[in-house]
């Protein structure tokens, strides 16, 4: 049974989401800064979503969403709390979360905050510090990073954008039709509120999550230092160690994802089995 597009509504933002049939454990896929839902058609369109209940979003000023009611919501924190209100609007108790990039760090701030987390995994995402010493230590600092901080995209600021985030493999037409949709104000608003430290301390939040924290990326990943991301004193991380996919860059789950996907099925198992031996036991989210 193919997925379902569905609108909900929240304070903050109209949100569209992509939901397939399966009926085990949600799991939450959290896109990247200038991106949408459909990065994740190779995982969505397999197995995986007849499985288990994928729940594709995106984020506000992003895809098919609306852009946010107030500019504040343009942060970790403000889309985290769109993402509870996503789970409270789809009776959804319990959730595994996958997060990239900018994703990934929105899924730590829903770690943080909403106990409904059951596990997660993050690709491209480095867990840092408040504030720029925390950011200079966790992200490669490049030309194209600065993109990050962009405003306003150009057709070759896209075109570096794509190229940072999926390498060569091929790219959609739509992906740079979805790059220049983006509001602005997002990609600024995520920066200034990272380099202010609005957001949760995040190296600190995955120290000592309380559930299970897989940390998947490849090998030629562009923006997180690998090295920084594998020397954290990670609390509970999935499986004893950080995973690196060969020959894939900043998205694995699209450039290599038969390798991707067969680990997101083992988490994804490893989760369900784990919520069901502790059905009655709340799972408390770390604190920022």
């Amino acid at each position: 049974m193919p997925a379902i597009d569905k609108t909900i509504a929240t304070p903050y933002a109209t949100i569209r989401i992509r939901e397939t049939s399966g009926r085990g454990l949600p799991l939450l896929m959290i896109h990247g800064a200038g991106t949408s839902k459909d990065v994740f058609a190779k995982q969505i369109n397999t197995a995986l979503g007849e499985m288990y209940r994928i729940i594709a979003v995106d984020l506000p000023g992003h895809g098919e969403s609306s852009n946010a009611v107030d500019p504040a919501t343009y942060s970790f924190g403000g889309f985290a709390k769109v993402l509870s209100v996503v789970l409270d609007e789809l009776s959804v108790n319990k959730a595994a979360v996958y997060g990239w990039s900018l994703g990934g760090h929105v899924g730590i701030e829903l770690l943080a905050t909403d106990p409904r987390v059951a596990g997660l995994m993050i690709t491209g995402a480095p867990p840092v510090n408040r504030g720029p010493i925390g950011l200079l230590r966790g992200f490669q600092m490049h030309r194209d990073m600065l993109l990050a901080s962009k405003d306003h995209f150009t057709d070759e600021d896209i075109a570096r954008f794509l190229r940072l985030c999926f390498r060569e493999s091929e790219i959609p037409a739509s992906f740079a039709q979805t790059a220049r949709r983006t509001d602005g104000h997002a990609r600024t608003g995520v920066f200034k509120a990272s380099m202010m430290g609005l957001d949760s301390d995040q190296k600190r939040v995955v120290e000592r999550s309380p559930v299970p924290i897989a940390v998947i990326d490849g090998q030629y990943e562009p923006v997180a230092r690998l090295s920084y991301v594998g020397n954290l004193a990670y609390r509970n991380l999935w499986s004893g160690k950080v995973h690196v996919i060969p020959d894939a860059g900043h998205a694995p789950f699209w450039e290599k994802p038969d390798h991707f996907n067969v680990m997101l099925h083992r988490f994804m198992g490893d989760m369900a089995a784990r919520n069901r031996q502790r059905p009655h036991s709340p799972s408390n989210g770390a604190s920022g």
